[in-house]
């Protein structure tokens, strides 16, 4: 069982997880920097109130797996930083976060949720897939995404 927790992704757990989550982009994809001008911004402003929202998800009081909402317009958000501790994979955290999103985004008012991963990602895409995120075009100009999906939240 996951308890998810409203967090900031730059402090607390939620920093340590997004920063953990940097790291490993980083390595899949050398050279990227993820908060780097070229890229979507996915910071405190774009994933804290009132639009959006950062969580981190605790197993037994440890924090496991973190991830945003950030809004794109009144009916849509997008969501971000979606990262599970490397040990804790593989046991269904990674969907659990990312129906907590989803969940947190219609409680935001949102009715479309929208995300993109990488070529490098595979499982990332597969899971999306799996939840319902059907392929759409490029919507946030990420220059390394090859997949951008978007689910009706009705």
């Amino acid at each position: 069982m996951i308890e998810f927790r409203d967090a900031r992704v730059d402090e607390g757990d939620g920093g340590r997880l997004a920063r953990a989550m940097r790291d490993e982009i980083a390595v899949i994809y050398p050279g990227l920097v993820l908060d780097g001008p070229d890229m979507p911004k996915a910071g405190p402003a774009e994933l804290g109130p009132p639009g959006g929202a950062f969580l981190v998800g605790y197993h037994e009081d440890r924090p496991v797996c973190c991830g945003g909402v950030k809004r794109l317009s009144p009916e849509a958000c997008e969501l971000k930083r979606m990262y599970v501790v490397p040990e804790r994979r593989g046991r269904g955290i990674a969907r659990a976060l990312l129906v907590a999103l989803e969940d947190r985004a219609r409680a935001l008012g949102y009715t479309i949720a929208r995300l993109d991963t990488g070529p490098a990602q595979p499982v990332a895409q597969a899971l999306y897939e799996s939840a319902g995120y059907a392929p759409i075009a490029n919507f946030n100009a990420n220059p390394v995404a090859s997949f951008f999906g978007e689910k009706a939240l009705g």
